[in-house]
């Protein structure tokens, strides 16, 4: 019996051991896939908090945990209203990373605890401009369709996909239909994700036309006129043909996810990758690079706030996007591959923008003929992507299987199902967005292709 008690003592010792060394270990050094985890709980629950005014518990719960990667299942939050900021770890105490929300500019990611520095980088909030008592999209009163046809299109689930959050429906130049989710409504700022690239080429096309940029400007960054990275232009840049190795796979610790919520400066990561193949001849989807683009355009102004402020100025006040908010890393560098928060209704403007050629209210927004040049076809990529950081079809469409679209819809796509389609020979601009995971494999191509044909 003594022996037995002995043998029990020993390994409860043992587990004790190890558990307090596992302990230990992930307090000193965390695995990079928990700081991942964490730092991105941290992101979008501040985002969600801060920006779209939910409530916390329900983000962890439902954005985070449901969806996500096994390990997120673990994570708890700790959100200080007073600070602004969003606290998250392992268990609440593995891997801790931190949020902060800045005045104008959202959240940043801070993954080395500097806290202070990304909550010095804010922006004024602008005074509130009451909208005309006008017809969206000069105002926000809407007049929708009583079409059987549209309607019974957006009463389908399968049509409009699971966990669809927000559905606009622009036809000449008005909407005609909309519908929200429980818990959110046309007032809800909403994440676009990888839509946001599109936004940043357009901020590009407006430095393009303020004349503080060129296309075909190379030796952007000094470290690149060492080497061949020197040939880049910032046109391969709108393309994705900059040759730059970068690993966009997501769910594990991989190039994207490392800079997303591992890296302090994340236009300095991407920039800093080494070509892996011939500039302007190959095509690779990369966040990294909308990101370098971020950089190269806030850097066309001697003053940073100018910078700061100029998406406002030159883009969302113009097109009366009030809700839109484009938030920084913790550098100050925009975060133009993945985190533009907009109600519906603000990214159904920014479609009819496109749609309208760059063209607002009767003013040229983007130089002449830059819209049209965003949806020109990068060969590289079999004719998938275009060269405005566009999208020509549906990457989750199944390939003859999907109802067929007119010729001209380009697409701008977003992680978890966002999407925007924008149809010119109809006059039509799709908006969905939610919380879809690929996995589900709805495609939005026959939501898109219906409603085309439904005013043919």
């Amino acid at each position: 019996m003594r022996i037995f008690l002995k043998i029990v003592v020993v390994l409860a010792a043992l587990s004790l051991i190890a558990v307090l060394g596992l302990a230990a270990w992930l307090t000193a050094a965390p695995p990079a896939l928990i700081r991942v985890a964490s730092g991105y709980t941290a992101k979008i629950v501040c985002s969600n908090v801060f920006v779209a005014g939910r409530k916390p518990d329900a983000v962890l719960r439902v954005d985070v945990q449901a969806p996500g990667h096994p390990v997120l299942k673990l994570m708890r939050v700790e959100v200080d209203q007073e600070r602004r900021t969003v606290e998250a770890a392992l268990l609440g105490l593995f891997g801790k990373s931190v949020a902060v929300a800045r005045d104008g500019l959202g959240c940043a990611s801070v993954p080395d605890g500097q806290v202070a520095r990304a909550a010095s980088i804010a922006l004024p909030e602008p005074a509130a401009a009451a909208r005309p008592d006008a017809l969206w999209p000069e105002g926000n009163r809407v007049e929708l369709s009583q079409s059987p046809d549209l309607m019974a299109i957006l009463n389908d689930p399968a049509m409009t996909g699971p966990d669809m959050r927000a559905l606009v429906v622009v036809e000449n130049g008005r909407i005609v239909g909309e519908r929200y989710a429980n818990g959110f409504s046309a007032e809800t700022p909403l994440l676009g994700w990888s839509m946001t690239k599109t936004v940043t080429a357009a901020l590009v096309g407006t430095l393009v036309a303020d004349g503080r940029l060129a296309l075909e400007r190379k030796a952007l960054l000094p470290a690149w006129e060492k080497d061949g990275r020197g040939a880049i232009s910032i046109a391969a840049l709108l393309a994705m043909q900059s040759g730059l190795a970068f690993n966009e796979d997501y769910g594990d610790v991989t190039d994207v996810t490392r800079m997303l919520y591992l890296e302090p400066d994340m236009a300095a990561f991407a920039a800093a990758k080494p070509l892996v193949g011939k500039v302007g001849a190959t095509w690779s989807y990369s966040s990294g690079t909308s990101q370098i683009l971020s950089r190269l355009w806030q850097q066309a102004f001697d003053d940073p706030q100018a910078a700061l402020a100029w998406p406002r100025k030159a883009l969302f006040g113009p097109l009366g996007m009030a809700s839109a908010v484009l938030e920084t890393d913790e550098a100050g560098t925009f975060v133009g591959s993945s985190y533009l928060y907009a109600t519906a209704r603000d990214w159904a403007r920014f479609g009819q923008f496109l749609l309208q050629d760059g063209m607002w209210d009767g003013a040229r927004i983007l130089p002449a003929g830059f819209a049209g040049m965003m949806r020109e076809p990068v060969a590289a990529s079999n004719g998938d992507y275009a060269k405005g950081s566009l999208w020509l079809r549906d990457d989750n469409a199944r390939p003859g299987s999907e109802p067929p679209l007119p010729t001209d819809t380009f697409w701008l796509l977003g992680h978890d199902g966002q999407s925007i389609a924008v149809v010119p020979s109809r006059r039509l601009v799709v908006v969905r967005l939610g919380l879809t995971p690929s996995r589900l494999g709805y495609s939005a191509t026959p939501l898109v292709a219906s409603l085309a044909a439904s005013i043919d």
